[in-house]
């Protein structure tokens, strides 16, 4: 197993915003970048009661990030990600060589 570091927030607080849960729901939201662990792989959620597996976690520069990363956030494209996130986060500045973690997602089907 790989280490990872020690969470920094709880994994119920992965996704919160109403939107962004009925995005996952919908099957449309896969993952998650924050800047802290929430969930390990193989770790469960619950969003609306709905079951949740975290299937991968790892360090990607801002950078880096692709449309179809910013899509599997649940936005279209990755300029739209970058506004709406730079707006929730006054004073934030976009920097590419900043690292989030990528929690990625499904529903469980077990």
């Amino acid at each position: 197993m790989e280490a990872y570091p020690e969470k920094t927030c709880s994994i119920d607080r992965l996704v919160t915003h109403a939107k962004l849960v009925e995005a996952a729901k919908a099957g449309k939201k896969t993952q998650q970048r924050r800047d802290g662990v929430y969930g390990w792989p193989g770790e469960t959620f619950e969003l609306d009661g709905m079951a949740f597996v975290v299937t991968d976690l790892k360090r990607q520069r801002l950078g880096d990030m692709t449309d179809a990363d910013a899509q599997a956030e649940g936005y279209p494209s990755l300029e739209m990600y970058r506004n709406i996130i730079l707006n929730m986060h006054a004073g934030m500045v976009w920097d590419e060589d900043a690292l989030a973690w990528v929690h990625s997602f499904a529903a469980q089907t077990d």
